[in-house]
């Protein structure tokens, strides 16, 4: 057993780009894991930076010099966020107080419809069963209205990090995009001199963690756009919140599309019943979701939906365990970073035993 362990470390680790490669993915890990909430301003400027990067190479291909591609777009995506933000959240936060204070009523009408079920179906619900599910409905009820509590009595130092993150993502954003080519430069001479597969990693995650966070933003607005429309031409209420948690919800390959449904349904069936018009809409829904996962998502992540949708889910959980919010996220270009490095290790690991026996 020992003599296999050793051959393993051998043929694993005796490539120095090898060993450099795992010691620096152990040391952004621990980094992650140890000061992840530290760093969300800087992630979440990353992100941003990513996104923004496009139209900026778009406009130095113009003949602008860096500087003036760079005010230019975050002057553009500032002014569109605030339009944004005065425009949509007003809205959205009315229609989610507005649902809050109806919740009571909802949950009273499902218990009464779900009081019906043993009459309809005696053969397959029973009275204990319903009330059991009742019981439970409360009491998450109950711990909903704890959490809630809790929340409004924390708002003053979520406002404060909120106030905090408005000032400083801002600009790290834009320092990341005029100094982009500098900030590169004090990041190569900050690596070891053995960095071969390093830079092959590196260069094929930027371009995928690129086009990755740019397709995110393409889609989270499409699927938004058109489940607003879809909604709103059934009259549904709460049409934009419901819009805003279907287009955020693509965020989360599968799950998220799973999570968001419950609501969707439950605010239609509880305003229209079980009508032919809640049937339109969640086929209306499910042709959205359709669509986004057959069409739209193929178009944009031609290179990430090649990954099986097994590694997809387990990178959800995996990730999403250890870095929250931000591994959930990034969990398909993560999937196909580990894919990446098995990828380079390995042929890194082949050419280094192929010219060594050359050599001999």
């Amino acid at each position: 057993m020992l003599d296999y362990l050793k051959q393993w470390y051998n043929r694993k680790f005796s490539d120095p780009n090898a060993v450099t490669l795992f010691l620096l993915l152990v040391f952004a890990v621990a980094t992650i894991v140890f000061f992840g909430s530290l760093l969300a301003p800087v992630l979440i400027a990353l992100a941003l930076a990513y996104l923004l990067d496009w139209p900026v190479s778009r406009l130095m291909n113009m003949g602008l010099s860096r500087l003036t591609a760079s005010i230019i777009t975050f002057t553009l995506f500032v002014t569109i966020a605030l339009l944004v933000v005065v425009t949509l959240v007003p809205v959205i936060w009315q229609q989610s107080t507005t649902l809050i204070t109806e919740l009571p009523e909802m949950l009273t009408n499902l218990q009464i419809w779900l009081h019906k079920l043993p009459e309809l179906f005696p053969a397959f619900v029973d009275q204990a069963q319903i009330n059991e599910l009742v019981a439970g409905m409360r009491r998450r009820a109950i711990g909903l209205g704890e959490q809630l509590v809790t929340l409004s009595l924390s708002s003053l130092s979520s406002a404060m990090s909120v106030l905090v993150y408005l000032i400083v993502v801002p600009l790290l954003v834009f320092f990341m995009l005029k100094d982009r080519d500098e900030l590169m430069s004090h990041l190569s001479r900050a690596l070891p001199s053995n960095r071969q597969l390093i830079s092959q990693v590196g260069q094929e995650m930027n371009l995928q963690i690129m086009n990755y966070i740019r397709g995110k933003a393409i889609e989270v607005v499409v699927v938004a756009i058109v489940s607003f429309i879809t909604f709103f031409s059934f009259d549904l209420r709460y049409a934009a919140l419901l819009s805003i948690m279907v287009g955020f919800s693509v965020l989360i390959p599968y799950i998220g599309a799973a999570l968001v449904t419950i609501p969707v349904l439950l605010v239609a069936f509880f305003q229209f019943g079980p009508s032919s018009t809640f049937t339109w809409i969640a086929v209306a829904y499910f042709i959205i979701q359709a669509l986004d996962g057959n069409v739209l998502v193929p178009l944009l992540f031609s290179e990430a939906v090649s990954l099986n949708p097994v590694y997809i889910i387990a990178a959800v959980v995996v990730f999403g365990g250890i870095w929250g919010f931000w591994g959930v996220f990034f969990a398909i270009p993560l999937a196909s970073l580990v894919k990446a490095v098995l990828t380079a290790w390995s042929s890194g690991i082949e050419n280094t035993i192929y010219e060594a026996k050359s050599t001999n």
